[in-house]
């Protein structure tokens, strides 16, 4: 399917991607049902061939003189270069070569040449990343001077709002090179290599005559995906390629009237994944003229905590209620456990690696191999339990925002936080947090109802008063006052004395400063995210929030006098009469029940329950276990009986 409706005033395209499974096919040629099994089979031929091609292609052109002309964007003749990257490497000449007795057709190798543009493409801004490092190389790569600094980011395109963690992880790749080669790389395709290609089909390089995707007449959660696979794995002829007409189902998440997109196919084993891309028009989200907004703010035992603030007229900007936390305790303990496993793997397999070394008949190389494959599961399972969290939190984040009626949502601007300096633990446990992916996702949930998210400077969030900007003081919270810990933070103005969690006044810190410099948002030219780039003093002076005061409840007079109101009856209607059997309501008054109730006087006895009568008249059922309702005990202070827990409990 292609084209697209046209769009009303202020509404915008939103593309989205769901993932189906291919379950069966048939072959349109013989009338045969394909099973999952064979059609994987066939798809994975078919996938070999155009990874044959783009391995040979990149080898090719993978040097700075080739990447350099695909960059520039304009052929020999002086002619730009289509936005299609096979249409592009075929106007430069750059053909994929398939091999001797194999043959496929164009579509096939468009298919190749697309991904292999790509990869040359994406290239570009890690030469310019890395040709900067190199040619402004430290005299200490562990630390840079300020004049360092300023060298290396006047040398990067756009270095001025690059992250420090980009380039010093691009610092130690050189690095290791030096050490383990004694000199440094020329570029980054001799410090990098030519990449892995991975084995899927880019189906939206093809047209018509290799694939099509139709929707269900009937039934809009279903398509219709036909395509052209080989019948062997080194297809002679064209009559070894046939068409296979394969359904797929669609997710509820897919809007019925959303122009679908041909999909990426992905083999993994058995089963073929389709990565079906497709477009709807939803509300366009603004970068001013925003009254109330959503500020979210990270925390590593609370992993965000958000809330909503409101811009009046007259410039002040007030609280829309206390705001709300995303407790993942559980998961983020989890995610420990499976790092500390993955490092113990990594280390043994590490130590078996070594006693092995390059023999492959050692008795440890069966041990080491699965080591990897466990390592491989430990890894995935991680993988999948962030991108579950990130999801997660993401959700929570936008439901405040759709909850409190906002049109944008003030997200800290963390991408240059380094994990050093406060432990082991907690180095370990920053550098582990999936912001990056939360914020995307957030994007990506918040485009459907045309919610901005904007990322502020992530400066003195946490440290101002949020009503006076007076520095706070920290301290143990009041209500744990025996658990470790400064989360809590007092304001010590004397006309302020604000007081509350410390992830709480930074949202509102965040959301007060994303408001009043609402002005100052541009979006960047390369991600396209909304962003603001730095505070402006005389902006950040009027970033306060105003106190909401109350009316006068103190008491003038006397209480007024309520009329008194009967007691009402048990039950105001008849009483069902009674069951034959065991089960039914209980009669209504004294009745009898007919159950005897079981004597426990010489039972155990705790000290917070009360002594059986042993004078004067003793009550049925007042001895310890008697029954429900026929004994009483003493409630035990809340100390005693709820254990201390750490101020990261809680739970997702």
């Amino acid at each position: 399917m292609s084209g697209k409706p046209p769009l009303a005033e202020g509404e915008i395209f939103r593309t989205a991607c769901a993932c189906g499974l291919l379950r069966s096919g048939v072959d349109e040629k013989t009338g045969e049902v394909l099973t999952q099994a064979v059609l994987a089979q066939r798809i994975s031929w078919c996938a070999d061939l155009v990874a044959g091609m783009v391995s040979r292609l990149l080898a090719e052109h993978w040097n700075t003189a080739d990447m350099e002309v695909l960059a520039s964007g304009v052929d020999a003749g002086g002619r730009r270069l289509p936005s299609n990257a096979w249409m592009a490497l075929r106007r430069l000449g750059w053909a994929a070569t398939t091999p001797e007795g194999v043959k496929v057709n164009d579509r096939i190798v468009r298919m190749a040449q697309e991904q292999a543009g790509r990869a040359l493409r994406s290239a570009r801004w890690r030469a310019d990343l890395t040709a900067a490092v190199l040619a402004t190389w430290p005299a200490d790569p562990r630390r840079r001077t300020a004049q360092e600094w300023e060298q290396v980011r006047r040398a990067v395109p756009g270095g001025e709002h690059l992250p420090s963690g980009v380039i010093k992880s691009r610092t130690r790749q050189a690095a290791a090179f030096l050490k383990a080669n004694g000199r440094l790389p020329v570029d980054v395709f001799e410090l990098e290599g030519i990449p892995k290609v991975p084995r899927m089909l880019l189906l939206a390089a093809c047209d018509g005559q290799q694939a099509s995707l139709e929707r269900s007449g009937t039934d809009p959660g279903r398509v219709l995906l036909r395509l052209q696979l080989p019948s062997r794995p080194d297809p002679r002829s064209y009559r070894d390629w046939t068409w296979v007409a394969c359904p797929i189902s669609l997710p509820p998440t897919v809007p019925a009237g959303a122009v679908l997109h041909l999909p990426t196919l992905r083999v993994t084993g058995r089963q073929v994944h389709a990565d079906l891309a497709y477009s709807y028009p939803v509300p366009k989200a603004r970068r001013t003229g925003h009254t109330v907004a959503v500020g979210v703010d990270w925390g590593l035992n609370t992993l965000l905590s958000a809330g909503a603030l409101r811009l009046h007229e007259d410039g002040r900007v007030t609280a829309l209620g206390s705001g709300g936390q995303f407790r993942a305790a559980g998961v983020l303990a989890k995610q420990h456990r499976l790092r500390r496993l993955s490092e113990r793997l990594h280390a043994k397999a590490g130590h078996y690696q070594r006693l092995a070394g390059r023999s492959e008949r050692h008795h440890l190389v069966g041990k080491l191999a699965v080591l990897r494959d466990e390592i491989r599961h430990v890894s995935d399972r991680r993988t999948n339990l962030n991108a579950a969290l990130g999801w997660a939190a993401a959700r929570w984040a936008v439901d405040q925002a759709i909850a409190s009626r906002a049109t944008v949502i003030y997200v800290e601007d963390l991408r240059s936080l380094e994990a050093r300096g406060m432990g082991a633990t907690l180095n370990t446990r920053l550098s582990q947090q999936v912001r990056g992916q939360i914020v995307d996702r957030m994007r990506h949930l918040a485009a459907e109802t045309g919610i901005a998210v904007v990322t502020t400077p992530a400066r003195n969030t946490s440290k101002h008063c949020p009503q006076c900007l007076t520095p706070l003081r920290h301290r143990k919270a009041p209500d744990k006052p025996t658990v470790a810990g400064w989360k809590w933070a007092v304001c010590p103005h004397q006309s302020c004395r604000w007081q509350g969690d410390r992830d709480h006044g930074a949202w509102r810190r965040i959301a007060a400063r994303g408001l009043t410099h609402q002005a100052k948002t541009v979006t960047d030219k390369t991600t396209g995210h909304m962003v603001i780039r730095a505070v402006v003093d005389k902006l950040e002076a009027s970033a306060v929030i105003t106190k909401t005061y109350r009316g006068d409840r103190s008491k003038t007079g006397p209480t007024r006098r309520k009329p008194p109101r009967p007691a009402p009856r048990r039950r105001r209607a008849p009483s069902p009469t009674r069951p034959h059997g065991q089960a039914g309501k209980r009669l209504e008054g004294h009745a009898p029940t007919g159950r005897r109730l079981p004597r426990a006087a010489h039972r155990h006895q705790g000290v917070n329950t009360i002594s059986t009568p042993t004078t004067g008249h003793q009550p049925r059922g007042a001895a310890l276990g008697a029954g429900f309702h026929f004994h009483a005990h003493a409630s035990p202070p809340r100390w005693e009986t709820i254990p201390e827990t750490p101020s990261d409990s809680g739970s997702l």
